[in-house]
């Protein structure tokens, strides 16, 4: 598994807009579908990940703890499932279903949205205020696979805490670290690597 850090997309830059369906519903999610609520996070995550698997149950926990509260959550899956079968649709459904998720898990095919985004690895995470600016991207905890850290959450939620009570976040944030998006063949961003 190579380790790979976000990009750290500049804060401030309006959130990409996507139209992608969602694995469990097979509903169109765009940014209007989160349209009233006071924050949005966007998390780039796959199901075959040691990165992801490590924090999957958080980031159910995530949903149930906010859901009422006025965060939108969609996860994106972008690998490639040529080469990745494990990270096709039917398969994130499955993990969905078994985790409980309440939030959209769509697949990005062209990988144009995680271009989009500068997403680099999963997980991956953005989260943008009413405005859909983004106001923090960068890891969910210090915890890793085998580094025994307890897997808490603390800096995106203390991120989400700060965006949905009005208050403004540190710019020092931390990048997350997982595997690597698996481009397809040719199409690597300009920023991979």
């Amino acid at each position: 598994m190579v380790r790979t850090l976000s990009t750290m997309l500049p804060l401030g830059t309006k959130a990409p807009n996507f139209a992608l369906v969602d694995a469990l519903s097979e509903k169109t999610i765009s940014l209007d579908t989160f349209g009233d609520k006071k924050a949005l996070l966007v998390m780039f995550i796959c199901v075959h990940c040691p990165f992801v698997k490590h924090i999957q149950e958080e980031l159910a926990k995530l949903g149930k703890d906010y859901l009422k509260k006025g965060l939108g959550i969609v996860a994106i899956s972008s690998n490639d499932i040529v080469k990745h079968p494990d990270d096709a649709p039917e398969k994130m459904k499955l993990m969905a279903e078994k985790l409980g998720f309440n939030f959209p898990f769509c697949y990005d095919e062209s990988q144009e949205i995680a271009k989009a985004y500068t997403a680099a690895c999963t997980p991956d995470f953005f989260l943008f205020d009413q405005k859909k600016t983004l106001v923090y991207r960068g890891q969910l905890d210090d915890s890793r696979p085998g580094n025994d850290l307890p897997v808490t959450g603390k800096d995106l939620r203390a991120a989400i805490e700060g965006v949905l009570g009005d208050k403004s976040l540190d710019s020092e944030q931390k990048p997350s670290i997982g595997c690597n998006i698996k481009w397809k063949p040719g199409n690597e961003p300009p920023y991979f690597g």
